[in-house]
This record gives C-alpha cells, structure tokens and sequence, in this order.
C-alpha cells in the first residue's frame, strides 16, 4: 500500500494491516514552529476513522520499558507521538484470525520527527525510553478500564521484537510489566 497525503500529514502504511505511521508537517522560522498533530478531515482520508475520547500523556526516563500492554474487553485504538525526548514504540498484533497474529511492528518516534504511530484496536503495545527522558502523549478511542488490563513479556522470545537497548544499562520495569505472562499463555487461551 502506497503512503496517502491529506492535508498536513502524510499516512504511511507498515507492514501489518491497520498500523500507519503518520508524519506531520511542521511550520518553522526564527520564533519556533506550528504544527497539527490531528485534524479529523484529513485522518479519515488517511484511513484512520476513530472517534478519540481521552488524552494520556507520560513521562519517563532513560531506560525504561512501558508495555506490552493491552485492554482485554475494551480494545482500544491509540495515536501515540513523543513532544520531549525519543523513544522505540511498538504494535504487536493480537488480533485472532489476522494473518499477521503474533507479529511485531516498531518505530522511533522523537519530538524532533515530527512522526505519530497509529495502532488500531486489537494490539498490545510499549515503548522504550531512548533519551534522558521523554514525554509521551497518545489519544485512545476508549477509556481506560483498570479492571480489564492485560500485558505480555516485553521480551517474549516468541515474538522476538528487536528493542534497540541501551548497551550496558538495565531495562527499568513497573513492577507490574514484570509479570506479565509469555504470549504463548494467550495464544493457548
């Protein structure tokens, strides 16, 4: 599938179906620069057509690992994007029946690329911190549900995702991603 323009933005397809990287275009001179990060017009036309009703934003630090993590009962669809710092954010699909189950897709997304990562329902995901910290900002199309959390290993072997690590520093875990079960235990379910 080849990338769609619409407006400021530009939809890029990855290799798993539903899963779109999307660049935006920024104005800049002296003073700084302007730039939409979502215009509901020109998403639908780029193949996204979610309704988004909550915002969530994080902060983190070099080193840590958020994910993988997914609603079980409440999919919800999110358009992730870095505004400080970079980061590696990853889509696993967990969709029953897709011909890419199990698989993987990633990006690195900075405040400097200008890139937002589009992951519809059905998918766990998690991200990396690459830089001294990172503010992380992504709109869901459900709200969150606490009692219908679920996650997966983020170093599952089965599903092998290639996180770029940090060489000689220690993935820093919630207590919670610690114990997330292996892919194959939902696979099996």
């Amino acid at each position: 599938m080849e990338p769609i323009t619409s407006g400021n933005f530009t939809f890029i397809p990855t290799e798993i179906d539903g899963v779109i990287v999307v660049e935006c275009r920024a104005y800049g001179d002296s003073r700084g620069y302007f730039m939409e990060t979502y215009k509901c017009p020109d998403f639908v036309a780029g193949g996204i057509d979610v309704e988004f009703v909550q915002d969530n934003q994080s902060s983190s630090v070099r080193g840590v690992l958020r994910g993988l993590h997914f609603q079980i009962n409440h999919p919800q669809a999110k358009l992730v994007r870095v505004i400080q710092g970079e980061v590696f954010d990853v889509a696993v699909d967990l969709r029953e029946g897709s011909p890419t189950y199990g698989s993987w897709t990633g990006v690195t997304l900075s405040a400097e690329s200008n890139r937002q990562f589009f992951i519809p329902r059905g998918f766990a995901h998690g991200f990396y911190v690459l830089s001294d910290t990172a503010v992380f900002a992504y709109k869901c199309d459900d709200v969150y549900h606490p009692n219908d959390e679920g996650g997966i290993r983020w170093d599952d072997p089965e599903i092998g995702i290639k996180w770029p690590l940090i060489p000689g520093e220690q993935v820093i875990l919630s207590e919670k991603d610690k114990h997330h079960s292996a892919f194959s235990e939902l696979r099996d379910k």
